[in-house]
């Protein structure tokens, strides 16, 4: 069975391999960088960073058959603050007409944006490759457990929620995007560029043109991709838009990747979360397929969820003996449940 929970200081280790597999955005093949995203994951759930906001939450996804973790995701409180804003293009269409040649154009239009009290971003989504098919479905478990937080803890996080989703690269992972803008207006490289973001926006803000910038100076291929969605990313596209998301218009300056929005209270995982109190046994296989989720306040592991098997008889849900010892709850205490769709 696999056991979703927040990350640990002790899962460093297995981090590293993960990263080591797959080196991506998400989940880089540095030491450094994995442990602190660690610290700042721990700090977080234990509620030592004060300021909800400030808060970064790591989730993720252990095989407990072998002891080994399989995935991650993310969520950050807020994405946009005075220091660091979340940096976007917001996408238009302007039309020219000349009468006296009886020409027509629609020209698609790249507009920068500074957003300096921004929404709460989920992201880190990342899955070892042999686990990413199967009933079991890790990469899905890994996506709805961030509503399920969210849910259960609404308080600490902004209503507007932002997803950034990843376009098609070229083969050697550069950005046709960052070819035709970026690099011309910084003389950095995408990975450069990338790096460098993570701790300091200033030079976006400083160097980037503020005025409109019309696509149909770049090549046709740059054109095309902007806002489009890459092959390995259809399937994360597809879950959003099912549960509420929509494609904003607003693109990543980096890659052109798009971003999709939504309010929390209109995700549909949010609109159907409830709670319950844990019955006893018997329990049978009239049931409905939910993630199911409890957080406690000290020990090692704060948050724990799993997805399983429940049936519900009013205020009072039934679960296998097995997942209640996994979930560390006993009959009578409260669990917190959205369905698995």
């Amino acid at each position: 069975m696999l056991l979703l929970r927040d990350v640990a200081r002790g899962d460093l280790g297995g981090l590293k391999r993960l990263a080591a597999t797959l080196n991506s955005v998400n989940l880089p093949n540095n030491e450094k960088v994995l442990a602190g995203l660690i610290d700042k994951s721990v700090q977080s759930f234990s509620g030592k960073i004060e300021n909800p906001f400030e808060r970064e939450y790591l989730f993720v996804l252990e095989d407990l058959r072998n002891e080994t973790i399989i995935g991650t995701s993310m969520i950050i409180a807020q994405h946009g603050t005075k220091d660091a804003p979340h940096i976007y293009f917001q996408v238009t269409e302007a039309e020219h007409y000349s009468a006296s040649i009886d020409k027509h154009f629609r020209h698609k239009v790249l507009s920068i944006g500074y957003n300096y009290d921004g929404p709460t971003e989920i992201g880190g989504l990342v899955v070892d490759p042999p686990h990413r098919s199967g009933s079991e479905k890790p990469g899905k478990q890994l996506s709805y457990v961030r509503f399920l937080f969210m849910a259960m803890h609404r308080p600490l996080f902004r209503e507007r929620v932002l997803a950034e989703l990843l376009p098609p690269l070229m083969e050697d992972g550069r950005s046709l995007l960052w070819e035709s803008i970026g690099k011309k207006f910084t003389g950095l490289d995408y990975a450069e560029a990338d790096k460098l973001s993570r701790r300091n926006k200033e030079f976006i803000k400083e160097l980037f043109p503020a005025s409109d910038i019309y696509a149909s100076f770049f090549p046709a291929k740059a054109q095309k991709i902007i806002g489009e969605v890459g092959t390995n990313t259809l399937g994360v596209q597809r879950m959003l838009e099912r549960i509420g998301f929509k494609y904003s218009n607003h693109i990543d300056p980096f890659d052109g990747g798009p971003h999709y929005e939504a309010n929390l209270s209109d995700v549909s995982l949010v609109r159907h979360f409830r709670t319950a109190s844990v019955g006893k046994e018997p329990w049978d296989l009239e049931a409905q397929d939910v993630l199911i989720g409890v957080t406690r306040a000290t020990g090692a592991n704060r948050f724990r969820a799993i997805r399983t098997q429940v049936r519900f008889d009013d205020q009072v849900v039934y679960f296998p003996k097995a997942v209640r010892e996994m979930l560390k709850v006993k009959a009578g205490e409260k669990v917190s449940i959205i369905p698995f769709e």
